[in-house]
């Protein structure tokens, strides 16, 4: 018999800390299953997208300028409108970040005049600036597109009555944030967005609702378009590019929204037919091909985080046995000092960068300092292995990612192995 033991300690990790996290794990095998088993239909539903599409060899190679008649980029566009169910897809590298499609699907669906509404609180820190909540050059505010936010309630439920209130002549668009973001709220699951949309709709049928889809895509059976909604915007360094995508964005639905992102994106008159790939088809393509078992990893990774650091008196949203709707596991660790060992355990743990120690900074759209620990093969790739959080009370850290499931493990080993050299936390 292996002895796993031996090769953990070789790297660094206490037979306290591994004796402590094997006995979490003892109780997690029928969650694990059911994780397997979502994997395994998502898994089915890419394939069916792909081999409807067609996809061939010649779909895997790359072109340079204008990017006239690029097959793959086409039918990866294709591919992900089916598997989402969408009429559209704009899959594209030029995005270059989650918060850069969620600017472009803003911008170009909204026009001077119009109001943008958050029925779920405050979006992700990034976006303040984009909305012009914190005064940004180029924002929607600067272009005459007013922004009105409705608050969850302290229980987390929707505010039903301030939504319709707030919903007006001017309200355009709707946008929903699908995870938490730096917030000790519960993600959304589908059904509770498909809940909400159906509210809106009902105060105003024509309005476009856009979900921010980041982190979300694989971990549940449906998607928000099936639910109702008009787009879904996300980033290919998370759950759908599978680890393999370098770079780039998707927003995905109806076919008028997808195309006003398209113009927005080239030039008005190219739209889609101009972008060129560059030679990464192929890590898109088999990156979507494998993103339903490597979220399903970083999902496990997360489960054990959450019953790990509960079971130690910490506050985990969501917690040890509620239902999971993105990758992200937050964990209140109560002190700067927690959070900072937290990070250094994690960056321990990367393939890359293991040697360096991660350090808070003023990171661009950020309204305070955010520690960052991510030793990844992709650039700032949260569905690797990571950990991040604003050096602000309560001081929280979210952790998310994992490419397998027995690093995502290992990473969680090694947060707990520096709180415990540091003598943050006591183990049973």
């Amino acid at each position: 018999m292996i002895d796993c033991f031996t090769m953990y300690e070789r790297i660094g990790i206490s037979k306290e800390v591994y004796d402590y996290g094997e006995g979490v794990l003892k109780e997690l095998a029928p969650r694990f299953l059911k994780i397997d088993e979502m994997a395994e239909y998502n898994q089915a539903k890419v394939l069916n997208a792909l081999q409807k599409n067609r996809v061939s060899a010649e779909c895997l190679y790359g072109t340079t300028g204008y990017g006239y008649n690029d097959l793959g980029r086409d039918t990866l566009e294709k591919v992900y409108a089916d598997t989402f169910c969408g009429e559209d897809a704009l899959v594209r590298p030029q995005i270059t970040c989650g918060t850069h499609a969620l600017a472009l699907a803003l911008m170009s669906n909204l026009r001077p005049g119009d109001e943008l509404l958050s029925p779920v609180g405050k979006p992700y820190d990034t976006l303040e600036e984009v909305i012009g909540i914190r005064p940004s050059m180029g924002s929607l505010a600067e272009y005459g597109i007013s922004y009105r936010q409705v608050d969850l309630l302290p229980d987390g439920s929707f505010d039903l009555p301030g939504i319709r209130q707030a919903i007006n002549e001017k309200t355009k668009m709707v946008t929903i944030q699908r995870s938490k973001g730096y917030a000790m709220r519960p993600s959304l699951s589908v059904d509770r967005i498909g809940e909400l949309i159906a509210y809106i709709r009902s105060v105003k049928e024509d309005v476009i609702i856009m979900v921010d889809n980041c982190y979300g895509e694989f971990v549940e059976e449906r998607e928000p378009l099936e639910v109702g909604a008009d787009m879904i915007v996300g980033s290919l360094i998370k759950n759908p590019g599978g680890g393999l995508a370098p770079t780039g964005g998707y927003i995905v639905g109806k076919k008028e929204c997808v195309e006003n992102a398209a113009h927005r994106l080239t030039s008005p008159g190219l739209g889609k037919e101009v972008g060129a790939s560059l030679g990464i088809m192929q890590s898109l393509f088999m990156g979507f091909f494998l993103a339903p078992t490597v979220t399903a990893s970083a999902l496990k990774s997360a489960i054990f985080a959450a019953n790990l650091y509960e079971k130690l008196g910490f506050l985990c949203v969501p917690n040890a046995t509620e239902s999971r709707h993105d990758i992200i596991q937050s964990v209140e660790l109560k002190s700067k000092e927690a959070l900072l060992a937290f990070c250094e355990g994690i960056q321990k743990a990367a393939p890359v960068d293991s040697y360096v120690t991660p350090e808070p900074w003023d990171m661009p759209g950020y309204d305070s300092e955010v520690i960052m620990a991510a030793g990844a093969f992709v650039q700032g790739s949260s569905i690797e292995l990571s950990a991040d959080g604003p050096l602000r009370e309560p001081y929280a850290v979210y952790f998310q990612g994992g490419l397998t499931w027995y690093h995502g493990k290992t990473g969680i080993l090694y947060s707990l192995q520096k709180l415990y050299e540091a003598n943050l936390v006591a183990l049973p």
